[in-house]
C-alpha cells in the first residue's frame, strides 16, 4: 500500500513558477512509476508528467512540455514537479499518483494510488 501527499500549490502570476512536491510512504514507493495529473472544474482529469523507475524515461503532456519538469528523489521518497512560465489555463487541482507497473503512463486508470490534490491557480 503506499500512501501520497502533495504541497506545493498555491496562487502564482502568468509567468510565474511554482513547485509542487509529493510524499509517498511504503519500502516499495522508491521502485515505482510516479506521475503528476490535473483537472479543472468541468474537465476530465489530464496528464502532466510521469517518470518511470526502472528505466528512468520521463513523460510529458502536450501543454507543458518545455515549461514542467518531473524529478524524484528515491532516498526522500519524493516527486516534485517544477512548473515554469505558468499560464491561467494551468488552474487546476493537481494529483500525484503512483504505480508498480502501469500499463500506460498518459493514462490516469493506469494508476492505482493517488494523493488529495492540491490547488494551483494561476491569475493573468
Amino acid at each position: 500500500q503506499v500512501q501520497l501527499v502533495e504541497s506545493g500549490g498555491g496562487l502564482a502570476q502568468a509567468g510565474g513558477s511554482l513547485r509542487l512536491s509529493c510524499v509517498g510512504s511504503g519500502s516499495a514507493f522508491r521502485t515505482y512509476a510516479l506521475a503528476w495529473f490535473r483537472q479543472a472544474p468541468g474537465k476530465e482529469r489530464e496528464f502532466v508528467a510521469a517518470k518511470d523507475w526502472s528505466r528512468g524515461s520521463i513523460y510529458y503532456g502536450d501543454s507543458v512540455k518545455g515549461r514542467f519538469t518531473i524529478s524524484r528523489d528515491s532516498a526522500k521518497n519524493m516527486v516534485y514537479l517544477q512548473m515554469n512560465s505558468l499560464k491561467p489555463e494551468d488552474t487546476a487541482v493537481y494529483y500525484c499518483a503512483a504505480d508498480s507497473a502501469p500499463r500506460a503512463y498518459t493514462v490516469a486508470a493506469s494508476y492505482d494510488f493517488w494523493g488529495q490534490g492540491t490547488q494551483v491557480t494561476v491569475s493573468s
